[in-house]
């Protein structure tokens, strides 16, 4: 059937068919004429497409996009809501640049040693099409509600070199100050729950439109799986909750992006000692008697 519709993958059908993304008006209109709808069915569909929005039309306000992209910026398009975890990275809708440019190459490496078709991709454009991804965060109008939980490893020196941590850092520092956007870093020694360890990074996506079901999305660093089944969703949002309540507040959150960002600095840009010999502070006597420094 991809085949009769001219359509790249089975896995834009599978979008469609579980409510995944906002179906295209062309694809609708391809899929009825595959189907022999009669005219009143077509009026309807059509209708009901045209009022979720025009997909190719939306698609044309990024900057970039690409295919491996694509199926999580259709989610966060129409989002009310966000909720985000991963136990390794920092979200990719957070990442600056040079954390991104590190994620992707690294990954890239094992696609290179293990023949993956996606090992001659654009690194370039693929950054940009995670950035295009996160002006949803900041757009004037129906931006969405996000909340991520940071791990503290993921901004440790084992995610990239210094000058990289530290630019990510004040980025965090910035977002965490949109009014639309909550961060919460959990401390490496912190329990969750009953000593719970949540295996997967995941993020689960709530729409405007009552129609559009929860999804949920789950990844596995070289597989993604979605879902919107009920009970899977729920268990994900339970981890969630033992995963806000576990972590630093918002406000102590932000202090801590500071501190950790400061300290990054001072490391980098450490005091240089004055040339010549030593000279002891100046001293005043004080009304008590004491010799007080000045």
């Amino acid at each position: 059937m991809i085949d009769h519709v001219g359509w790249a993958s089975a896995s834009k059908l599978s979008r469609l068919e579980n409510g995944r993304s906002r179906p295209d008006p062309e694809d609708v209109r391809d899929l009825l004429e595959l189907y022999g709808a009669d005219d009143a069915l077509r009026l309807e569909l059509l209708g009901i497409t045209h009022e979720a929005g025009d997909m190719r039309g939306w698609l044309k306000g990024y900057p970039a996009m690409t295919q491996q992209q694509r199926g999580f910026a259709e989610l966060e398009a129409g989002c009310a809501e966000i909720s985000e975890y991963n136990p390794v990275l920092v979200p990719g809708l957070l990442q600056t640049t040079g954390y991104a440019r590190m994620r992707i190459a690294s990954a890239r490496q094992v696609d290179q040693a293990a023949g993956a078709p996606e090992a001659d991709e654009d690194i370039e454009t693929e950054i940009r099409a995670r950035q295009a991804r996160q002006l949803a965060l900041t757009r004037e109008t129906d931006a969405p509600r996000y909340t991520a939980v940071l791990e503290e490893t993921a901004l440790g020196h084992r995610a990239g070199p210094s000058e990289v941590l530290r630019e990510q850092l004040a980025q965090l520092c910035e977002l965490a100050m949109l009014p639309n956007v909550t961060l919460h870093v959990l401390l490496r020694d912190t329990p969750i729950g009953q000593w719970y360890l949540p295996p997967t990074a995941f993020s689960v996506y709530r729409f405007a439109d009552p129609l559009d079901p929860e999804t949920l999305a789950i990844e596995g660093g070289f597989t993604d799986v979605m879902s919107t089944e009920v009970i899977t969703l729920n268990r994900y949002k339970v981890v969630f909750e033992w995963l806000c309540t576990a972590a630093l507040s918002a406000t102590d959150t932000a202090t801590w992006l500071m501190e950790s960002a400061g300290r990054l600095s001072a490391a980098a840009n450490p005091p240089t000692a004055a040339s010549g010999p030593a000279t002891a502070p100046a001293q005043r006597r004080g009304s008590s008697g004491r010799l007080t420094e000045r």
